[in-house]
């Protein structure tokens, strides 16, 4: 009587019960109500529960109402959602469909080609589920199914980051973790019934940093975009009173200086992660009518673990200064443990804004460990807190502004890139004997990868020949912007010196992470 497993997937009945008359999805010219959405859902459950047991059910799909319906429907089924990133390349897709040893793949048509050459890959490849008639047809077939989880530990979703190593590694989520990661979206970004959110973000990444769950807890509408053209999102934003919205700094950028670019009449709040927003970009999205909230989190996090939480009192403050205060990385979220910044022995740094330390997390929304990797795992938390990797400080209010990345990890457009597997594609050219990659700024992207090559004696190899033969092994968005070749700077031992890289190519900027 006192106690039931929690579950995103609970929202979604909750909404039909509450609201389901009311509108829950629009898709191009696609109406739904919660009701409709519930029925699909479960339907979609039903058909996909004798394909795949308890075996994960992948999606490759845009922003779109199967996406959707995927965030509700494969956990009913009894199957861990997998999502995976439309950007990536047929050999990356088919290790990951492998490795979870994914039953079923459901795609959209303009995946076709990608799936058809994943699947050529695969010894014993998934079923495969084309969105469109085949999916409808399944729809229509199948008996309503709603599966609650036993245990709200259980595995909900499996979501692959490639972290700083070559093989991309399977972040499980849990039902608990999920149900109240939503809810602190909800209370963070104040979604209610008369929200309106425009999906920018990738539902892929991160399952949407838990906002299918969240938009659908507070019985919002979902307004899907497939990908983010800017005329598109303003002309959504106009026609549909779009309210809520998140991305990486890119998006903010190209809203903010379309040509469709037009100041609101009412404010939409959007949420950006991935880097901290520049003064400049805060101003015009100010001018705009957008109010920004800065956040901070890893896939192992579900997404945003921290917010940069607004004071009241700092409205007052001039510009520079709140907008060096809204670019810091924050405080934990309402139902994330307080974070720590922690020097090498463990110990937590003084609270000056100046001793520099790593950000360690702990709590409910943080993962259960990565699928089939126990060494990882443990690594990962060696004290039951997790090591994102990012050193920063801690002020004396208690907010955390990091300063500095260990690991060699490229953030591009809200994309991370591991340096590691660039330069293992790189290295397999036949021309090179060594090569480091590093991030180098860009405007448009925030940084971008660049790499240093050393080719073997009376080898010959050009920039544009490099940056395809990567293009040819990841997805694009991974492959080197440019390419210098010479000699690399090492240290006594022969070690690649890349900061010294990095000092040369960041000169005179001054790089931000988050």
């Amino acid at each position: 009587m006192s106690f039931e497993p929690l579950t995103p997937t609970a929202f979604l009945d909750r909404a039909r019960a509450a609201h389901g008359d009311r509108i829950a999805v629009i898709d191009g010219p696609l109406r739904w109500t919660y009701a409709e959405l519930h029925d699909r859902s479960s339907r979609l459950a039903g058909g996909l529960a004798p394909l795949a047991g308890d075996r994960p059910v992948a999606v490759l799909a845009p922003n779109s109402h199967v996406m959707l319906e995927a965030h509700f429907g494969i956990p009913w089924s009894g199957a861990p959602l997998l999502t995976l990133n439309t950007r990536l390349s047929a050999p990356e897709i088919a290790y990951i469909l492998g490795h979870a040893k994914a039953a079923v793949l459901l795609h959209d048509p303009v995946a076709d080609d990608l799936v058809d050459a994943v699947l050529t890959q695969l010894p014993e490849p998934p079923v495969r589920i084309r969105a469109g008639e085949e999916y409808e047809a399944l729809l229509v077939s199948a008996e309503p199914l709603n599966r609650r989880p036993r245990d709200e530990r259980g595995l909900l979703s499996i979501n692959y980051t490639s972290g700083t190593t070559g093989r991309p590694k399977g972040v499980m989520y849990h039902h608990r973790g999920a149900y109240l990661q939503a809810l602190a979206m909800v209370a963070h970004t104040g979604l209610s019934p008369s929200s309106v959110h425009l999906w920018t973000l990738p539902m892929f990444h991160c399952n949407g940093w838990c906002f299918p769950w969240a938009v659908t807890a507070a019985a919002a509408t979902h307004v899907c975009l497939p990908r983010v053209d800017p005329a598109e999102a303003w002309r959504l934003i106009r026609s549909e009173g779009v309210t809520h919205l998140e991305g990486a700094p890119t998006v903010l950028s190209m809203l903010a200086y379309a040509p469709d670019a037009r100041r609101v009449d009412t404010t939409i709040r959007i949420a950006t992660g991935g880097a901290p927003p520049s003064p400049a970009i805060l101003r015009r999205m100010g001018e705009l009518g957008f109010d920004v909230t800065h956040l901070y989190g890893l896939t192992e996090t579900y997404g945003p673990a921290m917010l940069c939480d607004w004071r009241p009192e700092w409205d007052d403050l001039d510009d520079a200064t709140r907008a060096r205060l809204r670019a810091r990385q924050g405080v934990g979220n309402m139902i994330a443990c307080t974070a720590r910044v922690i020097a090498e022995d463990g110990a937590d740094v003084p609270a000056d804004g100046v001793t520099t330390g790593e950000i360690a997390l702990r709590g409910n929304n943080v993962m259960l460990g990565y699928l089939d990797d126990e060494e990882a795992t443990a690594a990962a938390a060696p004290d039951g807190w997790l090591r994102t990797g990012d050193i920063g400080v801690i002020h004396p209010d208690g907010y955390v502004e990091l300063r500095d990345r260990s690991k060699d990890v490229i953030i591009s457009g809200g994309e991370n890139i591991a340096s590691v597997e660039v330069e293992q594609a790189i290295a397999e050219h036949p021309a090179v004997v060594e090569v480091a990659v590093i991030g180098v700024p860009d405007d448009k992207w925030g940084e971008v990868p660049a790499a240093y090559v050393t080719l073997h004696d009376g080898a010959n190899a050009t920039e544009d020949e490099i940056i395809a033969h990567v293009r040819g092994r990841l997805a694009r968005f991974k492959a080197p912007k440019s390419v210098t070749f010479g000699a690399l700077p090492k240290t006594s031992t022969g070690k690649i010196q890349k900061y010294l890289l990095r000092e040369k190519a960041w000169a005179g900027t001054k790089r931000q992470i988050g």
